[in-house]
């Protein structure tokens, strides 16, 4: 079969190096145009460029889809399916008819929950204790397309979104390479609806989310910590410096009544800091401009004690 692949980030790329080396023929890649990296703001490829640079497939970089001029060159390329795996634009209808057995998305999530664009971050933040990924035939809705394949993956209780989208991308894989080998065999099964129950809306991450509220429960920031790694980074003040938090949990701490974001101890290597419901514990942290480090450095750097508050502007 002819293979087309549309796809982006590295969760993307993943999944386009399975293609490729289960011998798939894979005629082009689409995805986003190079971006500006960096303090030095230089133009960096995406995961899924290196990839199909690195295999010698040809690459398109459009920023939108929804001209005629700007896919006609695209679209001359005929095609037998169209692989989707977070590419970042929206597929117009000349696009979704193109291929003879149509667009075939990569979804991180159990459809039809978490449609959308950050079905990874949104599961953490809800404190799901199962998530997957969907294999499904595209058509104009947002994620709404009938199911080709399902597969569930569990979270685990200290993953992050880095080593969430790590096991998803590897699940996704295998299920592409699977179904496209039916596909090309003749004994893929017919797409199934997904349920009318059920579904929720996976919003885009805004960097405003990132910023911790301490009045919150213990086990909700550390969903956030979580959620938020590697990006953009769940984060906090501390004498009007922002500082982010890469590493933290749930502790059990008896306290006085204190403000939420005040610190209680700093023993060991972990920073215990009262929440709205519980305490969490503190283990690595990164001060703007800086590296990150563990607790105990954080600590003797700034010579942090309890009392201290996180959450404040400069006194």
């Amino acid at each position: 079969m002819r293979v087309g692949f549309a796809g982006t980030p590295a969760f993307a790329a993943t999944v386009l190096g399975s293609l490729r080396d289960a011998g798939f023929a894979i005629v082009l890649v689409l995805t986003q145009p190079d971006r500006p990296r960096g303090r030095g703001l230089n133009l960096v490829p995406s995961p899924v460029k290196r990839v199909a640079l690195d295999g010698g497939i040809p690459v398109y970089e459009p920023a939108t889809l929804a001209s005629d001029a700007a896919r006609a060159s695209i679209l001359a390329n005929p095609l037998d399916v169209l692989v989707v795996a977070a590419y970042g634009l929206l597929l117009p209808p000349a696009v979704l008819a193109w291929p003879r057995h149509g667009c075939v998305n990569v979804h991180a999530s159990l459809l039809p929950r978490w449609r959308g664009a950050a079905p990874i971050q949104r599961a953490l933040l809800a404190g799901d204790v199962e998530t997957g990924v969907t294999l499904m035939q595209m058509d104009a809705g947002l994620d709404t397309g009938p199911m080709l394949d399902a597969a569930r993956v569990p979270i685990g209780p200290r993953d992050t979104a880095a080593t969430l989208e790590h096991k998803l991308a590897a699940q996704g894989a295998v299920s592409l390479v699977a179904h496209l080998r039916r596909l090309a065999a003749g004994t893929a099964g017919p797409p199934i609806a997904q349920p009318a129950a059920g579904a929720t809306y996976a919003a885009k991450i805004h960097k405003a989310e990132a910023a911790i509220d301490w009045k919150a429960s213990a086990i909700d920031v550390d969903r956030q910590v979580r959620a938020f790694d590697p990006v953009p980074g769940a984060s906090t003040l501390l004498a009007g410096e922002r500082v982010k938090l890469w590493r933290a949990h749930p502790v059990q701490f008896v306290a006085p009544v204190v403000a939420p974001g005040t610190v209680l101890a700093t023993e060991g290597n972990t920073i215990v800091v009262a929440c709205g419901d519980g305490a969490l514990g503190i283990a690595e942290l990164q001060p703007a401009g800086g590296r990150r480090m563990s607790a105990a450095a954080f600590v003797a750097g700034r010579r942090l004690v309890p009392g201290v508050r996180f959450g404040m502007d400069a006194p």
